[in-house]
């Protein structure tokens, strides 16, 4: 959306963000809470194959508004359940770090439901041969090296986060 040619009104902008429907991978599993967050609070979601990430967004089109065609957020969150599948994701460094590379031109976001995570993480509580260290090591170099963040909130409010997150996106894009 950037050079977008169009300039939208408040009420405009709210219309189009009304529309926003949230892309959840159709290879996530376990976020029964997330869709049942969704479902509860009314956002549309539909499930969608995708390249990275496990969620992302779009706007439907809206020509009375002058948009012809779904516009896609190319922006992305990746979310684990636990520091124990952060460290079992890191481990597998090639895997993970391709989802990086294939990330690394978008807005990435890291989301690990464990809002005492990054504490665990240089505790060393949780179930791994990593060393606090090394895991920690290694998680901030991929940080840094592809330019992503990495966040750690309670399960019970990754539906809010993941649809604030993409909703404040698109707004400052529309304004």
């Amino acid at each position: 959306m950037q050079g977008f040619k169009y300039s939208f009104t408040g009420d405009e902008i709210m219309q189009l963000l009304a529309s926003m429907v949230i892309l959840v991978d159709t290879r996530e599993q376990q976020n029964s809470h997330i869709l049942k967050y969704f479902d509860s609070s009314k956002i549309p979601y539909k499930q969608k194959k995708l390249d990275y990430g496990d969620y992302s967004s779009y706007l439907p089109k809206n020509e009375e508004l002058g948009i012809q065609r779904d516009i896609f957020l190319s922006a992305a969150i990746e979310r684990k359940n636990s520091v124990d599948e952060l460290a079992a994701t890191i481990k597998e460094r090639n895997r993970f770090e391709n989802e990086l590379i294939r990330s690394q031109n978008a807005p990435f976001v890291l989301m690990i439901e464990d809002s005492h995570g990054y504490e665990k993480i240089i505790k060393g509580e949780y179930r791994s041969q990593y060393s606090a260290k090394a895991l920690l090591a290694s998680l901030k170099s991929f940080e840094t090296r592809y330019g992503f963040q990495s966040v750690f909130i309670a399960p019970q409010t990754a539906g809010n986060y993941l649809y604030y997150h993409f909703y404040y996106m698109f707004r400052n894009m529309l304004k």
